[in-house]
């Protein structure tokens, strides 16, 4: 029986550094009547079976390229059920994600991200200088440094959808510029401002920015936007954020007044993350202007973990203006719902969405469930 373990620890040890002679051991063990062939094949299944599991907790692969990159990526595969009767039931891809990372020096890094469902397009390309813990530099087509939420990665997102305020107000579907998946193209300078130990206790984010969205030049006008972002962390878990944004862009779904014209796009938000291995609380108000009308909007997001890591319950309160100058025309959404960890890399969502309007109103409530599996 000690033959049996150290022959089998030999050959998971010869596996790891040369998979492709590990049969020709066997093979060689066999010949010389050292084991049975029953034993050998039994240790070929024992290997495989623990290879499989090595394999599966890892956390990263390496690729073969010029110089060590992480590729990884993600799909997302989501059924809605309406209860408004224009629209149909349905399943559709919403993200199917490739993302390359790598670093040249412990300087400089970089990123290139392609989402290939409907019209494939890049969403980030960008090349990072770490300077330090206090300066560092990003230049390409990156995440607006604008609301928690917009820069929350999508597959560890807690919900399917965006909040209303943010789908508005920060490049995605409902802004007025259209949906830029929150990105644009500029150069951003960011870091920690105060730091304590290894803790950055404050944070900021302060970019340039060419304010028409992603994969184009600066189509708008001759100036550029501006954005920034302030984090204070006082305590573990707990964050206080405040960001703003200031520029113009050419509307595509305005007033019959802006269209194909530079109007102004003013955002400001304010934001609160208090999270633990089990509890995540968030909120978030914002408020802008596109042209002469004037939005606002705030969440607030509760979610349990019931079993650790595994399943966890969401709910969230969620209002917006679209207006403020005009009355009844408040949408409020109730959300609802579980999300379920199978592993680190693969998850299902189901959730339900009821919609308060005001003023006239159809039954749109509805009912979400999304797949996620990723690599």
């Amino acid at each position: 029986m000690k033959q049996y373990y150290l022959l089998v620890f030999v050959i998971l040890f010869s596996g790891r550094i040369y998979a492709q002679n590990t049969n020709d051991i066997l093979n060689l063990l066999i010949a010389n009547k050292s084991i049975s062939q029953e034993l050998a094949d039994s240790v070929r299944a024992e290997a495989a079976i623990k290879q499989q599991d090595a394999d599966a907790n890892k956390k990263s692969f390496l690729v073969s390229a010029a110089r060590q990159i992480q590729l990884s990526g993600y799909t997302q595969i989501r059924y809605q059920a309406f209860e408004e009767k224009a629209k149909d039931d349905g399943f559709d891809i919403r993200r199917a994600r490739v993302d390359l990372r790598g670093n040249f020096t412990s300087f400089f890094s970089y990123r290139v991200q392609a989402d290939l469902a409907g019209s494939p397009k890049i969403v980030d390309a960008y090349g990072e200088i770490k300077l330090n813990d206090y300066f560092n530099i990003t230049l390409g087509q990156f995440r607006i440094p604008f609301s928690l939420e917009n820069l929350t990665s999508m597959n560890k997102f807690e919900l399917i959808d965006f909040s209303q305020a943010v789908d508005a107000m920060t490049a995605r579907g409902k802004d007025v510029i259209g949906n830029q998946n929150g990105r644009d193209i500029g150069v951003q300078l960011g870091g920690a401002l105060i730091k304590k130990g290894n803790a950055a206790l404050v944070e900021y984010r302060l970019g340039v920015f060419n304010g028409s969205g992603i994969n184009v030049a600066d189509t708008a006008n001759g100036t550029k936007d501006i954005a920034g972002r302030l984090i204070v962390n006082p305590l573990e878990g707990l964050s206080v954020g405040v960001s703003y944004y200031n520029g113009l862009g050419k509307a595509i779904k305005p007033s019959a007044d802006y269209i194909g014209r530079s109007q102004a796009r003013n955002r400001l938000g304010f934001e609160l993350s208090y999270t633990t291995p089990r509890l995540s609380i968030k909120g978030e108000y914002i408020q802008g202007t596109d042209g002469s009308t004037e939005k606002e909007g705030w969440y607030g997001l509760a979610g349990y973990y019931i079993i650790p890591k595994t399943l966890q319950v969401v709910g969230k309160y969620d209002t917006f203006d679209p207006n403020t100058t005009t009355d009844d025309n408040i949408t409020i959404n109730y959300v609802a719902g579980v999300n379920y960890n199978f592993n680190t890399w693969s998850r299902i969502q189901a959730f339900y969405t009821y919609r308060d309007e005001q003023g006239p109103s159809v039954d749109n409530n509805y009912f979400s469930v999304q797949y996620q599996i990723g690599f």
